[in-house]
């Protein structure tokens, strides 16, 4: 099962990134990304795809938090829960304290 969740969490990621690369950059201070509109009513317009690469990108985002959850979750599922202070409180001195070491010669 773990694998599975692994598997298309992988696949999520790597279907992430083609989304996220394939968006305009939108460029701000730098002079970069804004670039003619070009026109010629195709398919679909320049502004309908960026909502759909939003819109997909959300749900992939969406789904990748999902899955890093249920990986979590499914990790730590066969432990039991164990607290550092009841570790140090059962703990039992192997020796009584002796004093500071002195080297001999």
């Amino acid at each position: 099962m773990q694998t599975l969740v692994l598997t298309i969490h992988i696949l999520i990621a790597l279907a992430l990134i083609g989304v996220v690369l394939l968006q305009r950059s939108e460029g701000g201070g730098l002079g970069i990304g804004g670039g003619g509109g070009g026109g010629g009513g195709g398919f679909m317009t320049a502004r309908g795809t960026a909502n759909l690469l939003t819109r997909v990108t959300a749900i992939l985002a969406a789904c990748f938090f999902a899955t890093s959850l249920i990986l979590a979750i499914m990790a730590g599922a066969g432990r039991e829960n164990v607290s550092i202070i009841d570790e140090v409180i059962n703990e039992t001195p192997a020796a009584p304290a002796s004093g500071p070491a002195v080297p001999s010669d």
